[in-house]
């Protein structure tokens, strides 16, 4: 059983900067690919950002040029550098593991993300 831990969400000020981290208990390049996701109140979980076991990545529309998804080795985490925060992006985020497999896809418990204006 892959376990998922998110941390770094809090409350930031518009403007401000926050950075997530997701450490997994299976070897990170393992997954055929990883993502954030976040769901505000009333609204659908959505795709934040994402990245490939080869490293490629994606992100919505809404944080291009602001959020960086990344990989590190070294703590077995992907992190999420989130910068330039709008209130709009207030939400839980949450970290996921696509196995690419049968196995399916793993979440984690999710981080309170909150932009004050």
């Amino acid at each position: 059983q892959v376990q998922l831990v998110e941390s770094g969400g809090g409350l930031v000020q518009a403007g401000g900067s926050l950075r997530l981290s997701c450490a997994a208990s299976g070897r990170i390049f393992s997954f055929n690919a990883m993502g954030w996701y976040r769901q505000a109140p009333g609204k659908q979980r959505e795709l934040v950002a994402g990245i490939t076991r080869s490293g490629s990545t994606n992100y919505a529309d809404s944080v291009k040029g602001r959020f960086a998804i990344f990989r590190d080795v070294t703590k077995n985490t992907v992190n999420l550098q989130m910068n330039g925060l709008k209130p709009e992006d207030t939400a839980v985020y949450y970290c996921n593991a696509d196995t690419g497999s049968r196995l399916g896809e793993y979440w984690g418990q999710g981080t309170q993300v909150t932009v004050s204006s």
